[in-house]
């Protein structure tokens, strides 16, 4: 097998990669990877710079792996900033970098595309082998892989990558017939605080509605981009995505992008942008132009609920960070990265970092159960 590169995902035909994939996840989806080249998010300014694997049996791909050369850390998700400086103070260069991810997506899923067959777990540590190759060939500090499955987490077992985990707060479908019924396995105060912010909303006259990407008109996705251009000039970000790549979304995944769009009046007021699997619901963006309180949570957690109990979904991501989802029904779920590092004297010092973190981490896990909304908890993964 011989593994070559391409600077273009557009170089690799969308049915061969495609037919690669081991599910719906739809980050992994040709035509989201393409469609952030080909609508102008992915530049020099934003340091991703595309370098994707593919694994070849004579002219037969079988396998591949979204993969980038970093000029910087940002859009990732998984802060290594503290080793780049570490680099810099040595006069070391820690950029660039090989990443193996979804660009600006803290999302888990397949990385490693093999297909399925008796040979999956094989190619992926070939997959494995080719980036750290490559790495080394390129004389690079490192090679990472963000957000894998479980089934590419196991084939990094007996290598010589590092393993770092992080969590993330999901909900997860418990079979609960309606909101309702989910607000009911719920502690009576938190209960509570969730119709309380539900009614605020609904008293501000604001309603709320779901769809799909092909039930979108022209105008709505203007305002779904102006949201979520607001939303980064406020936290002061730049903000990569392309109106083009949100209509492109809505074109090439009609129904697998679902917006929450929030009204007063005739009047688009916030919105919100997922994305779904057959089985999981993925919070990714979301703006305002009007102050209402409560109405982040209706749009962003309580509409993505209420639509995965209608459609049977059994997870719901709504994004990285913050605690504050734990009070609305979300629990600490594990996720996790690998790290490839070339000079083995920060590979040493990086795994004792490591394993001082994963020992705080699950700490931080036991002091956010302690405060679970569930009155019998479920637990995170």
């Amino acid at each position: 097998m011989q593994a070559h590169f391409f600077d273009r995902l557009e170089s690799i035909p969308e049915a061969e990669w495609d037919a690669l994939r081991p599910d719906d996840n739809p980050f992994l989806a040709h035509a989201f990877l393409a469609g952030l080249e080909r609508h102008g998010c992915l530049d020099a300014r934003t340091g991703w710079r595309p370098h994707h694997l593919g694994l070849y049996d004579g002219d037969r791909l079988v396998a591949a792996a979204p993969l980038y050369l970093k000029g910087n850390s940002h859009g990732e998700f998984v802060f290594d900033w503290s080793w780049a400086d570490a680099y810099a103070r040595h006069g070391l260069p820690y950029y660039p970098k090989l990443l193996c991810a979804v660009p600006y997506s803290p999302v888990t899923g397949p990385r490693l595309l093999v297909g399925v067959g008796p040979d999956a777990a094989e190619r992926r540590r070939t997959l494995l082998a080719a980036m750290s190759g490559e790495a080394r060939r390129l004389a690079l500090s490192s090679a990472h892989l963000n957000f894998p499955s479980a089934a590419d987490a196991d084939a990094f077992a007996g290598s010589d990558w590092l393993a770092r985990f992080d969590w993330q707060f999901h909900w997860h479908n418990h079979g609960w017939p309606d909101f309702d019924a989910f607000l009911d396995a719920l502690s009576a105060k938190k209960r509570k605080n969730i119709r309380q912010e539900r009614a605020r909303v609904a008293r501000a006259g604001v309603r709320c509605e779901i769809r799909h990407g092909d039930e979108l008109d022209a105008g709505e996705w203007r305002a779904l981009h102006r949201f979520y251009l607001a939303t980064f000039a406020d936290k002061g970000n730049y903000p990569a995505l392309t109106l083009d790549f949100f209509r492109h979304l809505g074109r090439t995944l009609p129904r697998q992008v679902v917006a929450v769009l929030c009204r007063h009046g005739r009047d688009l007021v916030a919105g919100a942008l997922l994305l779904r699997s057959a089985d999981t619901l993925y919070g990714r963006y979301w703006g305002a132009s009007a102050q209402v309180p409560g109405l982040h949570f209706e749009a962003c957690y309580y509409q993505g609920i209420e639509y995965c109990l209608r459609e049977g979904l059994a997870h719901f991501e709504p994004g990285a960070q913050g605690e504050h989802k734990i009070a609305r029904g979300f629990v600490p779920t594990r996720t996790r990265s690998f790290h490839w590092i070339a000079d083995a004297r920060f590979r040493e010092a990086i795994a004792e970092a490591l394993a001082r973190e994963a020992a705080l981490l699950d700490d931080y896990r036991d002091e956010l159960l302690a405060h679970s909304p569930y009155a019998h908890a479920p637990e995170g993964r």
